[in-house]
């Protein structure tokens, strides 16, 4: 599945669905929040690095596909799909949010908050580019050598004809 930028899909979008990805998001802010004042800023800050808009996102974005898929059963697998790029996404850029915390807990108290935030801002950058490239070069190479194991004549047989 080629990764690719639709603006259209912005106009597809429902007031109604920004609304539940506010409030979702505001609700997990307010826990981590809630969580700090109980625990201390070190514990609730770990909170906020919780992607808050990746649930109910990836819940609309499978019931936007659904939707369509109705007509066909393919577009179904095409919906999960989608759905499971955007986690692997969220996943990849809550490493690079790992990185900007990190950052700031250990900068802020001696850099000017802006300079922190630029460093910070390159760190989770730099770590979510670092894991997607890892992530592709990996699945490339694994990729590659399954088809080649897939279409060698002896590794064929013995998957697909019992031996006689």
């Amino acid at each position: 599945m080629k990764i690719q930028t639709n603006f259209a899909a912005l106009k597809r979008t429902k007031w109604s669905e920004y609304l539940v990805r506010f409030l979702f998001g505001g609700s997990v802010t307010a826990l981590a929040g809630i969580i700090a004042n109980h625990f201390g800023p070190s514990v609730g800050g770990l909170f906020l690095a919780v992607p808050a808009i990746f649930p109910a996102a990836a819940t609309l974005l499978e019931k936007h596909e659904e939707k369509k898929a109705r007509a066909e059963a393919q577009k179904e697998m095409f919906a999960r799909q989608l759905a499971g790029v955007d986690a692997a996404g969220a996943a990849m850029g809550s490493i690079g949010l790992i990185a900007f915390a990190i950052v700031l807990w250990q900068l802020l108290t001696r850099y000017p908050l802006s300079i922190v935030l630029i460093v910070a801002l390159a760190a989770w950058f730099v770590i979510s580019f670092v894991v997607w490239f890892a992530r592709k070069t990996l699945w490339r190479s694994l990729r590659i050598r399954y088809r080649r194991r897939a279409s060698h004549p002896i590794g064929r047989n013995e998957l697909s004809e019992p031996r006689r």
